[in-house]
């Protein structure tokens, strides 16, 4: 087993994804406490360091060229600095940013997160400034945006839906793709924070154990509990398979023919920072099912990946060469 999984991750290298979703530029800001200031009672923080990192959509973008995908991401994105980081750090990674339409109008969404810390102290997070757009995207973006998936989609092996409830996801959009990859046989995988029953008809659902609670509107105690409402909503949306992640208790997936997969984690040792291995999972899923890997040794491999992932500070990605070492060890 171990050994088609290494093979897996050798089959995955050069699928051509496209990542359509809500593009976040996290940004760090580090300072070291200078004094009180004069004006309120608040710190007066001197900046040391300033550092933008994928996040939302585009985490999952960098998630797929770091493991050896050929990946197109599509999105808005303002006329900012915010904007010039994130296309810096996706392209450095091999990714195609064509698809990030730029909108003079609205800002790139960034979460800013001031960090502050002392010689004696220990730094920590003090403050998170989020700025985006609540505007709906223009008619005329969103001609520009459907136009150049429709050209881009007959050459792609699977398709990403990220959705963190910004809009770039509209109706006529996830229609449009949905019905190519119906129609085409191509693997499709949503994640959607806020609202998974908009996506009837997709293939793969991965939402963690809050969100399944979300979407079928109930507390989930027990693991019958859990159980159910995996296939009550692998029912409801019509889907292939349903995966849901559970932090410490691994994944379950619920495919459509009745299979029902129980993954462990892989690792339980030096857990730092769940942060973005979500997206980790959903990149490695995607990535396996368009090298026409079974849905369940995709989940498997994904559990591994996110293994790895969560021993990394902050939203992090990881590579081909590390899944490699790592199954290798």
């Amino acid at each position: 087993m171990k050994q088609e999984l290494i093979d897996i991750i050798e089959q995955m290298k050069g699928q051509r994804i496209l990542v359509l979703g809500d593009m976040v530029a996290d940004i760090y800001l580090d300072g070291r406490i200078s004094r009180i200031s004069r004006e309120a009672p608040v710190l007066v923080l001197e900046q040391a360091d300033e550092k933008i990192v994928a996040g939302g959509a585009a985490n999952v973008v960098n998630n797929i060229a770091t493991l050896g995908g050929q990946v197109f991401a599509v999105g808005l994105v303002g006329l900012d600095s915010a904007a010039r980081g994130l296309k810096e750090i996706l392209e450095g990674n091999g990714a195609h940013t064509q698809g990030l339409f730029c909108d003079e109008k609205r800002p790139t969404i960034s979460k800013t997160r001031i960090i502050a810390g002392g010689r004696a102290t220990v730094s920590q997070q003090i403050v998170r400034i989020d700025k985006e757009s609540k505007e709906p995207m223009t008619p005329a973006f969103e001609s520009n945006m459907l136009q150049y998936i429709n050209k881009l989609l007959p050459k792609i092996d699977g398709v990403v839906l990220s959705d963190y409830g910004s809009g770039t996801i509209t109706g006529k959009i996830r229609t449009s793709i949905l019905r190519h990859c119906k129609e085409r046989g191509i693997p499709s995988i949503v994640d959607s924070r806020y609202a998974i029953h908009r996506f009837e008809g997709v293939g793969y659902v991965k939402q963690n154990d809050a969100e399944l609670a979300a979407a079928v509107g109930r507390e989930l105690r027990t693991e019958d509990d859990l159980y159910d409402a995996g296939q009550e909503l692998l029912g409801e949306l019509k889907a292939q398979g349903v995966l849901i992640t559970r932090g410490e208790k691994g994944m379950v997936l619920f495919e459509d023919n009745g299979a029902i997969h129980d993954i462990p984690v892989s690792d339980k040792s030096e857990v730092y920072d769940v942060s973005g291995a979500g997206d980790t999972c959903v990149a490695t899923v995607i990535l396996a099912l368009a090298a026409g890997v079974a849905p369940a040794q995709a989940a498997e491999l994904s559990n591994i990946a996110s293994g790895i992932a969560v021993r990394k500070l902050g939203t992090a990605t990881v590579s081909a060469e590390e899944l490699g070492r790592f199954m290798k060890s």
